[in-house]
């Protein structure tokens, strides 16, 4: 009885020891195209690198503590992928080294904003949202108006301005102001 039961047993062993000699090789090629789809997924994201250029600024002071800003701006996408965008902020960075981060301000309420305060001057570009896209090497000139709580005379006497353009798969673009 035990003779047939290490026969048995040697016989399932090499019937394993043959089933895995024969699913290596697949299993491993199977393993190298996975690893080549990755790595070329990662090596094509990585020319997602937009640029752009703050065109003009436009300052209007709402009350004597706080002001807005309206910054156009030129962005362009140099790669081969399009942008999604998630999000659009701007940070004013005031002469003491001080940032002052802006409350981004709706489309509806921008279309108000210079309606109300003609000083501001024509409303040239749209606003630059949430989900907006941007094709691959499509250049565009969009706006952002930000609140920030400080004076006007603190936002005209800046050292500068910076609009940040954040993609949904994680790049994203500093824009300063020179």
């Amino acid at each position: 009885m035990i003779s047939r039961v290490r026969i048995a047993r040697a016989g399932y062993d090499s019937l394993m020891a043959f089933e895995v000699e024969r699913l290596a090789k697949p299993f491993a090629a199977g393993l190298v195209v996975v690893v080549i789809v990755i790595g070329a997924v990662l090596f094509f994201k990585r020319g997602i690198e937009p640029t752009g250029s703050i065109l003009k600024v436009r300052t209007q002071a709402l009350d004597e503590a706080s002001s807005i800003a309206v910054v156009d701006f030129r962005i362009e996408n140099t790669s081969e992928t399009g942008l999604v965008i998630r999000d659009v902020s701007v940070t004013l960075e005031a002469k003491d080294g001080k940032k002052y981060p802006g409350a981004s301000v709706s489309e509806v309420d921008a279309q108000t904003l210079f309606k109300f305060y003609p000083v501001l001057g024509q409303k040239f570009n749209d606003t630059l949202r949430v989900r907006d896209k941007i094709a691959p090497h499509e250049k565009m000139d969009r706006m952002i108006a930000a609140r920030f709580e400080v004076p006007e005379a603190k936002l005209t006497d800046r050292a500068r301005l910076t609009v940040r353009v954040e993609d949904v798969d994680g790049p994203a673009v500093d824009i300063r102001e020179k």
